[in-house]
């Protein structure tokens, strides 16, 4: 387990922000609660952990929330476990390739539909010249049967799942309370084991921290997200990734003052301790952030449009 403890700072008592990164074991059923269970898919990596969860909620009519990537593998595991039962829908927290690909198998082989969130789309449109470097990452063949929006539910046996909309990891994030057990099913939103990329032109920093506020007016007990295991104080993890994201804010600032003009620049001076394989995604971090930062006048780009290879000064 890593810990960062950052300081508060406004009317807030300091939070310190804990990463729990405990590994998880792919391919395995686990009975998390008496409504909830989990298969962890066998796509571990540098930005997805130890694999996608995916969970199964209810018994004998079920729902398969975030059935994870096109693997054979982890689909036969998924129907396996919900074999003599009958999988009524098959829900989608966002449409990259990591979490609904699946969808389309355990669709044919149980007839079951397919809802949650809209089909991929961006934040904002590309930047003149922009190329956007996630683009394979996104599902472009995610088909849903039922696009649910904020306060939307399906329901089983003794379940009923409600959408929360939550932008910011991507333009169509949901998260999906399960208000019998007072949990958050928060996909890429909130996870334990660390902080969620907000990468444009799919992501949107604004987008993302308005959602942390809306999570910040409910009262889950605990979360399951799509990577790692649970968040065990939502309340107060939320706290800490709001102070993440303003001290993260504060460097950016800092390097600005201290002449850096690029992306690149800044990268290797903020994140002191990333592997180099990791710099590519915290450049999109920093230009999420970036594209707050203008938007709030508080930066200036030379470009119409803030992108990698533009360049920043202070306001």
């Amino acid at each position: 387990m890593n810990q960062s403890r950052e300081q508060r700072t406004g009317n807030e008592m300091a939070e310190p922000l804990t990463f729990d990164r405990e590994a998880l074991s792919s391919g395995t059923v686990v009975q998390l609660s008496p409504l909830v269970r989990r298969i962890v898919a066998g796509n571990g990596g540098p930005m997805t952990f130890t694999g996608t969860c995916s969970y199964i909620i209810g018994h004998g009519k079920v729902a398969i929330i975030d059935p994870g990537p096109d693997d054979p593998a982890h689909v036969a595991s998924l129907l396996a476990a919900v074999a003599g039962e009958s999988v009524e829908q098959i829900v989608i927290t966002h449409t990259h390739r990591d979490h609904s690909p699946a969808s389309r198998a355990i669709k044919a082989a149980t007839g079951a539909a397919i809802v949650g969130c809209s089909p991929h789309r961006p934040a904002r449109e590309l930047a003149l010249g922009e190329i956007n470097p996630l683009d394979a990452a996104a599902d472009r063949d995610y088909a849903p049967d039922l696009v649910m929006g904020d306060g939307d539910a399906v329901s089983g046996q003794g379940w009923s799942l409600r959408a929360v909309e939550t932008p910011g990891h991507t333009a169509n994030h949901l998260a999906f309370a399960l208000d019998e057990e007072e949990t958050l099913f928060s996909g890429d939103h909130v996870m334990a084991w660390s902080t969620s990329i907000v990468a444009p032109p799919d992501g949107s920093m604004v987008a993302y921290m308005a959602s942390i506020e809306k999570l910040r007016g409910a009262d889950h007990r605990l979360y399951w997200p799509g990577h790692g295991g649970p968040v065990r104080e939502p309340q107060r993890f939320l706290r800490g990734l709001v102070q993440h994201r303003r001290q993260r804010e504060a460097a950016i600032l800092n390097r600005l003052r201290a002449g850096d003009e690029t992306i690149s620049a800044m990268v290797p001076m903020i994140y002191l301790d990333l592997a180099p394989a990791l710099h590519g995604a915290a450049s999109l971090s920093v230009l999420a952030q970036l594209e707050d930062l203008v938007a709030r006048g508080i930066v200036l780009c030379d470009d119409a449009l803030p992108a990698l290879a533009s360049r920043y000064q202070l306001a």
